[in-house]
């Protein structure tokens, strides 16, 4: 019997194909969730936050009008042109 670098490592080398195709399964999960833009949050809606999901030209328009500088029918028109009304 051989230990070390003889027939016997068959085995071994058998178990670092599937490891190493979950690590690399996992890393690329990883990087879809880390990175703007990917997964299920990501996109033109962002993470959940305090906005509760709306996209962010949508927190633009709110945080205008909130300041006063959009008039309710301005606020009203460029919310229909965003295609989110309320």
């Amino acid at each position: 019997m051989m230990w070390g670098y003889g027939m016997d490592m068959g085995w071994w080398m058998w178990l670092w194909g599937p490891l190493l195709l979950i690590g690399i399964v996992v890393l690329v999960l990883l990087a879809v969730r880390l990175f703007p833009g990917g997964g299920s949050h990501g996109g033109a809606y962002g993470p959940p936050g305090p906005y509760g999901g709306k996209s962010r030209a949508r927190q633009i328009l709110d945080e205008r009008f909130a300041r006063g500088e959009l008039t309710v029918d301005q606020y009203r028109e460029q919310s229909r042109v965003l295609g989110e009304d309320h």
